[in-house]
């Protein structure tokens, strides 16, 4: 007859058994609690990848387009003389498209970093879509929405001509509402465009777009002769700036009736 100390005994296998399995219960937890908080990382990283592109979502500039990319390795090809030292530098971005468009963006802050005015250059490729509006994108640029309609505000000269400005739908001669342009030119395939916030005035946000192109210059054409060519002719034209307002105002918005090219 099995004494009670035998039947209660347990044998060393049986102990080497069960730490076994518990080591494996403690090493399954640790591995799904490492996945779980591997995935929690991940989404965390996605997270503010997201956070991070917000500002292309908004359409602020031409790389939240189709087919756009930031240029890092091209080159300037233009550039906007300063009238004092104490001018804030502009940024300037490049983009390019698979199908041979440049856009040349600068861009102007004030001392809170807020966009006061852009300036952009942009040579046609074979993206250039011609059923597009020509002022389509300019109310998101401005900082407006995307749907905003935009009214003609008359024409003012440069030395690339006459360019058509564009005001919020509504905005009246006292409003601080910024004002848009826009330049258009089929032989070279270029289009100028931009808009400026500068100015307690609309004759004085007139006169800093009328300033911003008279001062704009060609860096390098590349392989663009009819480019160079534009801006030779242009440097004809050239005048200075006069801050109080320009004196070439050639259309008010009530009777602007544009037609053909810009």
């Amino acid at each position: 007859m099995q004494s009670p100390e035998a039947s209660t005994a347990v044998s060393p296998t049986q102990i080497q058994l069960t730490l076994l399995a518990l080591a494996d219960e403690v090493v399954g937890t640790l591995a799904h609690l490492v996945a779980y908080v591997g995935a929690l990382a991940l989404f965390a990283i996605l997270a503010l990848a997201a956070l991070g592109q917000l500002p292309d979502l908004r359409g602020d500039g031409p790389a939240d387009r189709p087919g756009w990319s930031i240029a890092d390795r091209s080159h300037p090809a233009f550039a906007v003389s300063r009238i004092d030292s104490s001018e804030k530098t502009a940024s300037y971005i490049i983009f390019r498209h698979p199908e041979g468009g440049r856009r040349d963006v600068l861009r102007w802050t004030d001392m809170a970093d807020k966009p006061v005015a852009e300036l952009e250059i942009y040579r046609q490729g074979a993206e250039f879509d011609v059923t597009r509006p020509a002022a389509a994108g300019l109310a998101a640029r401005m900082g407006l929405s995307a749907d905003a309609p935009l009214e003609q505000a008359g024409l003012i000269d440069s030395k690339f001509g006459p360019v058509v400005l564009f005001r919020p739908v509504g905005a009246t001669e006292g409003t601080r509402a910024c004002l848009g342009y826009l330049k258009r030119y089929e032989e070279p395939a270029l289009q100028i465009s931009g808009f400026s916030c500068q100015g307690d005035s609309l004759p004085a946000r007139r006169a800093a777009i009328a300033c911003t192109l008279n001062r704009l210059t060609l860096l390098a054409s590349g392989n663009e002769p009819r480019l160079a060519e534009l801006f030779a002719h242009a440097e004809l034209r050239r005048r200075g700036c006069d801050p109080q307002g320009s004196p070439d105002w050639l259309l008010g918005a009530a009777n602007a009736q544009l037609r053909g090219a810009l």
